[in-house]
């Protein structure tokens, strides 16, 4: 009986960890490095693939990849899944890979083989050069863009967009930041989806962006969420 018992307990674990395997498997298969994924894509057939947008019907009419379908109701998301293949992969992005990561599990819990977020959402892929169908213009130059960095001594340049949700957090932090360092460094937001060109120009993989720049010569950058603390640590090695 005890045999028996030990088991049974041993083929629990076992699905628990067979489970677990599998979930890291899923997880290291959507989230690939940029070089990994547009082979992938190429190989399922780029922009004939199965392309979902997880954004807002306003982002997708400015900016979108191209041959992407925009799910950005519940009504727009059922009516596409039925349309789509199961046995083929699908490609879903976002701005970075927030709403395309919750897209991404409800199509694995629907059955989906095969789901695959692109790597830094749609601002890495504007980043890398990739190719979008747009309705706004290329926006600031690089000329531009070097003028407005050589403008003062210390430039901070917040490479931002209003739909992201991470963006409108960093907002906060670095109106503090302002207030703290005063006149020390000129704050310069940029929109990044109506600048692709200086986007991909710069090389960003990711919103929000901040670039801090010395006499026009860049001497910081970091993508992601900073805190108001971080930020004024990071400053006032280069100020003080």
């Amino acid at each position: 009986m005890k045999t028996k018992i030990i088991f049974i307990i041993a083929l629990m674990l076992g699905g628990n960890m067979l489970s677990g395997q599998d979930l890291t498997r899923n997880e290291k298969r959507r989230l690939l490095s940029f070089e990994q994924f547009e082979e992938v894509f190429n190989r399922a057939g780029g922009d004939k693939a199965q392309i979902l947008d997880a954004r807002s019907a306003e982002e997708y009419e400015q900016n979108h990849v191209r041959g992407a379908v925009n799910v950005d109701t519940d009504e727009s998301f059922h009516k596409t899944v039925t349309l789509l293949d199961k046995s083929r992969p699908v490609f879903v992005y976002s701005i970075g890979n927030g709403r395309s990561a919750r897209l991404a599990k409800q199509l694995d819990s629907l059955g989906f083989v095969e789901v695959y977020e692109f790597p830094g959402g749609l601002s890495r892929w504007i980043g890398e050069g990739k190719p979008v169908v747009s309705t706004v213009g290329e926006g600031l130059t690089q000329n531009d863009f070097q003028q407005t960095v050589s403008s003062d001594e210390w430039v901070l340049v917040d490479l931002t967009s209003r739909y992201c949700p991470g963006c409108k957090k960093l907002d906060a932090a670095l109106d503090n930041v302002k207030k703290e360092i005063g006149s020390k460094v000129k704050l310069v937001k940029i929109e990044a989806y109506e600048n692709k060109k200086l986007v991909n120009e710069l090389r960003v993989k990711g919103l929000p962006t901040l670039l801090l720049y010395q006499k026009g010569k860049l001497v910081w950058q970091k993508s992601g969420s900073s805190t108001e603390d971080e930020l004024l640590a990071k400053l006032g090695e280069y100020l003080y």
